[in-house]
């Protein structure tokens, strides 16, 4: 029979281990423009291993989330991650990939409470009346601009099949690079080109992390470091890839989103 120390003991162990699987935070995942919630698939799986609540956000105009092209606008992409934040218990790390970072910037300028911290991943770090056409018309050294197909009367943007591998797979393995032209998807084109308005008093209050992609040809490594200069964050980390690390080292950005999340 086990004694009665012996029991609390037990009891002791146990409810620490609770207890530190509680206070991590929940952590929700929103994709960039042409993609969208299944580019998280791999590191979805490396968080919930280490015991992380993930939600991974399927941003309106998707197989996912079926909406017409006119219908779709960067207030609703904020609601949608709003009302993803708004089932959780907890405030949530909120991730944002390439244009995420605007949609994620949207959501916390409207519900600052419910974010513990943004991570900008190979992200636009907007300030108050940005876009994402008016920070890319200032990365000169990005590649994708020429790629970049407009359909006015469809209301889609989208990039040139022949280009995606090299923009958006560059330094991943040949069957990646074979297998991402069919992934990329049409962008509804309003969003793209709509300001966000952000105040010091809702997403200037909110903890903010940068990941870098030093390889990136979508948003350049110069045009990431000018943002977090202009917008300081409180950490930042390097990743040796180009703008799809959740697809080339899903390992090494699940570490650096739970070195984010753990303050």
């Amino acid at each position: 029979m086990k004694s009665i120390a012996g029991v609390f003991a037990a009891s002791a162990v146990a409810f620490g281990s609770n207890a530190m699987a509680a206070e991590k935070p929940p952590i929700v995942l929103v994709h960039g423009a042409f993609e969208n919630a299944s580019v998280w698939g791999h590191v979805t799986a490396r968080l919930e291993a280490d015991g992380y609540t993930v939600v991974a956000v399927d941003l309106p105009g998707r197989p996912g989330n079926p909406a017409a092209p006119d219908k779709v606008s960067l207030s609703l992409y904020g609601d949608t991650v709003v009302a993803a934040l708004a089932k959780l218990d907890r405030p949530a790390v909120v991730v944002g990939h390439s244009f995420g970072g605007i949609v994620i910037a949207d959501a916390a300028e409207k519900a600052p409470a419910k974010v513990r911290t943004l991570v900008f991943t190979a992200a636009y770090l907007p300030h108050d009346g940005d876009s994402l056409v008016s920070l890319a018309n200032r990365d000169p050294d990005a590649k994708v601009g020429p790629h970049l197909q407009i359909n006015k009367e469809q209301g889609l943007a989208s990039i040139d099949y022949a280009a995606r591998a090299d923009l958006f797979a560059n330094g991943g393995s040949e069957g990646l690079r074979k297998a991402i032209p069919d992934l990329i998807l049409d962008e509804p084109l309003a969003p793209l080109a709509t300001p966000v308005h952000v105040t010091a008093g809702g997403f200037g209050r909110v903890d903010k992390v940068y990941i870098h992609t030093a390889a990136d040809q979508v948003i350049s490594p110069a045009f990431q470091a000018r943002m977090v200069a202009s917008t300081p964050v409180r950490r930042e980390f390097t990743l040796a890839t180009g703008h799809t690390p959740f697809l080339t080292d899903p390992d090494g950005l699940a570490a650096d989103i739970e070195a984010a999340a753990s303050r």
